[in-house]
């Protein structure tokens, strides 16, 4: 049986550079052992699968796979299959702004696409669950060591290595300056002995240093548990990086942005929107987004 995929590339608006994702619009019929088996053929950091939705009142479902496992949630897939959609016309938009709803592992999950002069261009998804702080990470000199770094190249309080969830947990590791996020390297017996059981194994690190200007942030991710080196733009870790950022934060009411840089040193420039609300110091809402872009389609026999 033949079954369509299309890819784009997320967090960009020039093709070949973002972080490219595939997406079967009509996946009925596959099980979960076939849709890793597919995951790994493409060999992408996500590969998404879509389905009618188990709740009349959403739009679709949307199964989320790594080629190490399957996720309950991810920004990147999640805005890129709401993209794929619209630039089908599998979902219908309704102006400048379509509202539609996903139903993830995570639970239903809002997304809006934007679109001009009758085309998406963008999606936007606000973050289902808050920001969840996991387990103590191991010290600094571990956690410079699973990088090739020197424990002088982290940053000190306020921004100390943290672990985060908003669905998937990363540890959030500030470093000095865009030189040492673009020196780290993977030392993966390091990083077996100290993180590999660890509740968040997967390392965003970067710099308030970043490369283009209307930048804040200048990020690298290394996620080996999940069968991904390197990302190019990891949504679902810039989520979570909105509970990061927010709780430093001395403002304790109103909105706050930041853009992303990820990807630069891989060759796949990515610009990731982050926004969050605080009301009474808390972080109330997180919004990640940004532009998407078509790149291919065909067909896949199974």
């Amino acid at each position: 049986m033949r079954y369509r995929y299309v890819t784009v590339d997320v967090f960009t608006s020039r093709r070949f550079t973002g972080n490219p994702l595939a997406v079967f619009p009509d996946a009925r019929g596959l099980d979960p052992d076939v849709m890793q088996l597919i995951t790994r053929e493409f060999n992408l950091s996500e590969t998404t699968f879509v389905l009618p939705p188990e709740d009349a009142r959403h739009t679709r479902r949307v199964r989320i796979f790594t080629p190490g496992r399957e996720l309950p949630f991810a920004e990147h897939p999640t805005v890129g299959t709401a993209f794929a959609l619209a630039h089908l016309g599998e979902i219908p938009l309704a102006g400048d702004r379509t509202d539609i709803t996903f139903e993830e592992g995570v639970g239903p999950v809002p997304v809006s696409i934007f679109a001009k002069d009758g085309r998406p261009v963008s999606s936007r998804l606000t973050a289902v669950r808050m920001a969840e702080i996991g387990p103590r990470p191991p010290g600094p000199y571990a956690i410079a060591a699973a990088l090739s770094l020197d424990a002088g190249e982290l940053l000190g309080s306020p921004y100390e290595p943290e672990a985060v969830s908003c669905g998937v947990p990363f540890l959030f590791v500030p470093l000095r300056d865009r030189a040492a996020v673009a020196r780290a390297r993977l030392n993966r017996p390091e990083w077996e002995r100290v993180l590999g059981t660890h509740w968040a194994a997967e390392i965003f690190f970067f710099a308030f240093d970043p490369e283009l200007p209307g930048s804040d942030l200048h990020a690298r991710m290394f996620a080996p548990r999940l069968g991904v080196l390197e990302d190019p733009a990891t949504g679902a870790a810039v989520t979570a990086l909105g509970g990061y950022l927010g709780s430093r934060e001395s403002r304790t009411d109103g909105a706050l942005r930041w853009v992303v840089e990820q990807g630069f040193e891989m060759g796949r420039p990515s610009l990731l929107e982050l926004e969050i609300e605080k009301r009474e110091g808390r972080v109330t809402e997180i919004r990640v987004g940004g532009p998407s872009v078509f790149v291919s389609e065909g067909q896949m026999e199974i």
